[in-house]
């Protein structure tokens, strides 16, 4: 079981959104590259739809194992 507040690990192929690290060592395009596009605003369009996304509740487990 995870403590509260920790997250699971998701693999980095899989997730939606990736730190300019993370993107730069996925995609093989340069950290600099990332931050240049970022600071153009060459990827706004991208933030606006990760925004528009429903969020997912995550399902509660008690103690005893029965579903909240």
């Amino acid at each position: 079981m995870h403590a509260f507040g920790q997250k699971e690990a998701v693999p980095l192929a899989d997730r939606l959104s990736l730190s300019p690290e993370e993107a730069s060592a996925l995609t093989g395009i340069g950290l600099t590259s990332i931050r240049q596009a970022i600071n153009d605003g060459k990827l706004d369009a991208l933030k606006a739809w990760l925004k528009t996304l429903p969020r997912i509740a995550k399902k509660v487990v008690s103690e005893t194992g029965s579903d909240q």
